[in-house]
């Protein structure tokens, strides 16, 4: 997957470039589409840079064998991002897991 398959799914889906968050918590790590979207006239990053935020998103889930999880989970979701509320799915990344969960030190 390269940032612009996963771009192309969530247009597919909800219609709009929606801003894409991996959020690590201390046993989990979580692949988040958030409410502020690109069409957005007050959304934080230009077009280049959200597109290259794609790619390192998709970089991870390229890494951690996540990329069927995400496209099965968007595809089958019937949660639309709203303001204040991020459509959240806890990833599965197996016995790998403990490589990526390490706590920051």
């Amino acid at each position: 997957m390269t940032g612009q398959d996963l771009h192309e799914l969530i247009i597919e889906k909800w219609g709009y470039s929606y801003d894409i968050q991996l959020r690590k918590l201390p046993r989990k790590i979580f692949f988040q589409v958030m409410w502020r979207y690109l069409e957005q006239a007050s959304f934080p990053m230009s077009e280049a840079d959200y597109l290259a935020h794609l790619d390192e998103v998709a970089a991870y889930l390229n890494a951690w064998n996540a990329v069927e999880q995400v496209q099965s989970f968007v595809v089958q979701t019937n949660e639309r991002p709203r303001l204040g509320k991020a459509v959240s799915m806890p990833l599965d990344l197996g016995s790998r897991a403990s490589e990526w969960l390490l706590d920051d030190k």
